[in-house]
């Protein structure tokens, strides 16, 4: 019989903790490891009970995710890590991609995708969302892990329009698709149709998500002789 798959869960919130713990205490071929009740930091538990995959929250509240997975691929090479976010943004899939994780998990997957993820990745495999494989993002991922594009240059891989540079940033300004129109002179519904294809091209959900992605990117959405955009 097949070595069990060690899994150790370092997860937040408890409800979200236990129903995971209940699913894979299900699996014939998965042995969750953990240590009921326990004080200890997830650095000295992972050190401890050495799990061959590590489920890890990407926004831990007392210690930064991304700082614990550099160090466990240095001390636990072997370990191989998924990291869970709800909606994890390109940056953030780029940042960790590179530390070293081996996948990533959305909250809401379904179980079925949760279990292949765990699967696969502890056999050597690196597992993106379902909704990002094929992406031009999970293309610029790759480019990523092999260092032939830097972290701060993701943003101008993933090739946008003069025209939704524009939106982008008044969106970030607060404007309506109404005012973006009168602003542009453009119609409203040429408008939506741009913020759907900005929406689509950075992986994002909300126009919430744009404007923060605006705020984060300053630099690079300034519309600048220096890039060279596509005219529409």
């Amino acid at each position: 019989m097949a070595e069990k798959i060690r899994l150790l869960i370092i997860e937040d919130n408890l409800l979200l903790r236990e129903g995971l713990s209940t699913i894979i205490r299900n699996q014939p071929d998965i042995k969750l490891v953990s240590e009921k009740g326990s004080k200890k930091k997830p650095l000295r538990m992972i050190r401890e009970l050495k799990p061959r995959v590590l489920l890890l929250d990407l926004g831990l509240r007392n210690q930064s995710s991304l700082e614990l997975v550099k160090t466990v691929r240095l001390d636990l090479p072997e370990t191989k890590v998924i990291v869970m976010d709800l909606a994890p943004t390109e940056a953030d899939i780029l940042m960790f991609v590179r530390a070293g994780v081996s996948g990533f998990v959305l909250k809401d997957a379904a179980t079925s995708d949760f279990l292949k993820t765990i699967r696969e990745v502890a056999h050597g495999k690196k597992v993106l969302p379902s909704l990002m494989t094929g992406s031009l993002f999970s293309q610029i991922v790759e480019e990523g892990v092999t260092g032939s594009i830097s972290p701060s240059r993701v943003n101008e891989a993933v090739r946008m329009t003069k025209r939704e540079r524009q939106v982008i940033l008044l969106i970030a300004d607060s404007l309506s698709n109404k005012e973006i129109a009168h602003k542009l002179h453009l119609s409203p519904y040429t408008v939506k149709s741009h913020v759907h294809n900005i929406l689509e091209k950075l992986l994002l959900r909300s126009r919430v998500d744009i404007a923060k992605y605006a705020l984060t990117n300053a630099e690079m959405m300034k519309v600048d002789e220096e890039i060279s955009f596509i005219d529409e």
